[in-house]
């Protein structure tokens, strides 16, 4: 008997150790690595970033999503694909994206200074012609679009290469596994945690 005891002694912490780590990665959060340049600067390829299931999403917070489904357009998405991507439009938001670059969310303008000048004007409005557009996204001054319920319109900060929601759409909130945070050792590490637009 106290050999059992001595065993389970050492067994019970392992157990309840597996348990608990699986109710954190399941529920609380889990490790993530960029993949792509869609979101440089602000985030490199292979960096290394903690994804909180749990948080509120926001204007600006950066987001992991599963793309299948949602990226009809490119072949190689798979059940298991995940983009990264930056939240620009809560459901029900109107969007305007002036020829200059400016972005208008519910007729107030928002600060896009994670992203440089070039970026927020030619690189966001300078489509790509291997993609065709997404229906009901419209870029441009005077043109407007709302972001229809249970959706998110997205963009990554590189917005010259990224594949995002000026091709794809709409995400839809069941798609969305969790909200990006950057280690502080990442120099941009503000502008992916609390960016705040205002």
């Amino acid at each position: 008997m106290s050999i059992f005891k001595n065993i389970m002694s050492w067994v019970w912490p392992i157990l309840i150790g597996l348990l608990l780590a699986f109710f954190v990665k399941t529920f609380l959060f889990s490790p993530a690595n960029v993949v792509g340049n869609s979101m440089a600067p602000n985030l490199q390829a292979g960096e290394r970033v903690v994804m909180l299931k749990a948080a509120k999403i926001r204007r600006n917070s950066i987001i992991i999503f599963n793309a299948y489904g949602v990226d009809t357009q490119e072949p190689n998405v798979t059940p298991k694909t995940k983009y990264i991507k930056r939240i620009i439009g809560l459901p029900g938001d109107k969007i305007e994206y002036q020829n200059n670059g400016k972005l208008y969310v519910n007729n107030k303008l928002v600060s896009q200074s994670y992203i440089t000048k070039k970026q927020q004007s030619s690189g966001t409005l300078t489509l790509s012609t291997a993609l065709s557009p997404a229906s009901g996204v419209t870029l441009g001054t005077n043109k407007s679009f709302t972001v229809p319920k249970g959706k998110y319109f997205v963009l990554g900060d590189n917005r010259k290469i990224s594949n995002d929601s000026r091709y794809y759409g709409f995400v839809p909130k069941a798609k969305i596994l969790g909200v990006v945070k950057a280690f502080i050792w990442n120099k941009h590490h503000k502008l992916i945690n609390s960016f705040n637009s205002n």
